[in-house]
């Protein structure tokens, strides 16, 4: 019996330390705030507390010391009032006089650390997970990237000197080149600035002056000009800065652009904006040095291929031997035949190219890459329709044909992988506004008829999909 009632008492006891404890967490959860201003403590620091659960920040109270001090308030002139009393506050309080914390912020995990940077094929392989197809090039990119962080991390540790790895990408509209620039800067977790060449203008001049490809760099780290000064610049439309054909007119937006960018690319100390794009009297400077930069510079060069036409049917001149002009017209990557004369040609500066090392192109997206591009990606177009109606407890499934039939409207478009979403927008429409309607369905299936607009979706209902379930099929 007496074991019995021990037993009970440190049950007891055990629940009230369970009690206080949860207790003790719950007052951890929260936090002061100030009676005069409202604000939590972790915004004002300590505070002065008064009683009866009221607590007044520094600043509340020194404010009201020195109004009593200058003599703009007389308790003695003010009828009806008198000092102040606690107890009359307590019922002019909520019953708790605090704000729950905000849970501190998790830090993103590193993928990649700059000390310690991964091997070309480890890169690579965290690239394939998002982008599907270009293997050549992301084995170029990972390898200038390796080499490049190799160098910023050794420095100048000898009189041997390693020069920048600049890229020049190629590729035609849609194929991935911003994209693939935004995960790698994403897995490696550096400052990653993407702009547009069409906004930049020669100094002096309407638009964006050469150096707020740095200032955005900059607002990319946060203001960090450590930080910057190991980021990555990805200057998109490259080939708008070609030098114009028409000679009679100043070209501020072409051939100067190129010549500005010179020293950018090349590596030199340029006073930036904090905070805005253009310098003026009334915005801070500070100086960033490009020298450990990568700078990836990528455009689709649209005219190029006619250029590269005309360069390879100079081979052919009359005779039996010779090739028709229309030889190369149906030639799919008739760009990875690219070379520096034809660069030239289209009308980029020696200079400029000189600075862009290493030079090479992407491949038009196929059929069967567009079928791949919307179901294998990590972050997939059709993985996020399926996680959209998971929310409402709907599954989505895509039948092969109908990815082939998705992928067959993209080819016809032209414009690479950004025409997927385009035409999955428009026939999910009907879907996401009418499977809300009824809590019934369960599974929508697409197919092939859809797409082609020839009939509809295969609609499961819960019942029959719980039944398939048990039955395993």
């Amino acid at each position: 019996m007496e074991d019995k009632e021990y037993l009970e008492e440190t049950v007891d006891v055990e629940n009230v330390d369970q009690n206080n404890q949860e207790d003790k967490d719950d007052k951890n959860d929260y936090e002061d705030v100030c009676f005069l201003c409202h604000r939590p403590k972790s915004k004002v620091g300590n505070m002065i507390t008064l009683g009866q659960g009221i607590c007044i920040c520094s600043d509340c109270m020194q404010k009201t010391m020195d109004t009593i001090q200058n003599g703009n308030i007389d308790f003695h002139k003010m009828p009806g009032i008198s000092m102040i009393n606690l107890a009359d506050l307590q019922n002019m309080i909520p019953q708790r006089q605090k704000v729950k914390k905000k849970k501190p912020k998790e830090e993103p995990v590193k993928a990649f650390d700059i000390r310690d940077i991964p091997a070309p094929h480890k890169i690579k392989a965290s690239l394939d997970e998002y982008v599907i197809g270009q293997d050549h090039a992301k084995k170029v990119i990972s390898v200038a990237v390796y080499n490049h962080y190799k160098r910023v991390a050794t420095g100048t540790q000898d009189e041997i000197e390693i020069e920048k790895s600049n890229m020049l990408m190629i590729g035609p509209t849609g194929s991935g080149k911003t994209y693939l620039v935004k995960t790698l800067a994403r897995l490696l977790d550096v400052p990653l600035a993407i702009t547009d060449a069409t906004s930049l203008t020669e100094a002096g001049y309407i638009g964006d002056d050469i150096e707020s490809v740095i200032s955005k760099l900059l607002a990319a780290a946060d203001n960090d000009v450590d930080k910057a000064e190991r980021g990555i610049v990805f200057i998109d439309e490259i080939d708008k800065i070609a030098k114009k054909k028409d000679t009679h007119h100043r070209d501020v937006s072409g051939e100067s652009v190129q010549q500005g960018m010179l020293k950018l690319l090349e590596g030199a100390e340029v006073e930036v904006p904090v905070g805005a794009n253009s310098k003026n009297a009334m915005v801070p400077l500070t100086t960033v040095n490009t020298r450990n930069i990568l700078f990836i510079c990528g455009g689709a060069f649209p005219e190029l291929e006619n250029v590269i036409k005309e360069r390879l049917n100079k081979k052919s001149s009359m005779g039996f031997q010779a090739d028709l002009k229309d030889k190369y017209d149906k030639e799919p990557n008739l760009l990875q035949k690219v070379t520096l004369e034809d660069l030239r040609n289209f009308g980029m500066i020696p200079e400029f190219l000189g600075r862009l090392p290493i030079i090479f192109t992407l491949e038009g997206l196929t059929k069967e890459m567009l079928v791949r591009i919307l179901k294998e990606p990590k972050n997939a177009i059709l993985r996020q329709y399926q996680k959209l109606l998971a929310l409402d407890e709907v599954q989505l499934e895509f039948n092969d044909e109908a990815l082939e039939a998705i992928a067959e409207k993209a080819m016809e478009k032209d414009t690479g992988a950004r025409a997927l979403r385009a035409i999955i927008e428009e026939f999910m429409l009907d879907i996401m506004y009418e499977i809300p309607k009824d809590d019934n369905i369960g599974r929508v299936t697409i197919t092939r008829e859809y797409i082609g607009h020839t009939g509809g979706p295969v609609i499961t209902m819960r019942g029959v999909l719980e039944l398939e379930e048990r039955s395993g099929t």
